[in-house]
């Protein structure tokens, strides 16, 4: 199976808040509040790092869940964030500077 890359889109404005990642698509408008799981992945999701990577060192050692499931979770939330443009996915390490605005 091919390495799954992902990377934050430009098309986004993100803030944490009360613990939590707030996401708006720049491209429909959409808002999302990400779980602290995809919070994890989002924030990791760096365009060179696969994401069988980010799930095996970040969610399964924080959530205590095992590889397989976590992977399988990881892939759906990954897929519906990049529907709405949130994410980008790639099967190559994605070079260019794909960053949003993310505001302290």
């Amino acid at each position: 199976m091919k390495p799954v890359y992902v990377a934050t889109s430009k098309a986004i404005a993100a803030r944490m808040l009360g613990g939590e990642m707030m996401v708006m698509s720049v491209r429909d408008s959409t808002f999302f509040t990400l779980n602290e799981v995809a919070t994890v992945i989002w924030r990791a999701a760096d365009g060179r790092t696969p994401l069988a990577e980010i799930v095996a060192q970040s969610v399964c050692p924080q959530f205590d869940v095992d590889l397989e499931t976590a992977q399988r979770d990881a892939e759906d939330v990954v897929q519906r964030l990049a529907e709405h443009g949130i994410l980008v996915i790639s099967d190559q390490p994605i070079t260019s500077s794909p960053e949003c605005s993310e505001t302290p």
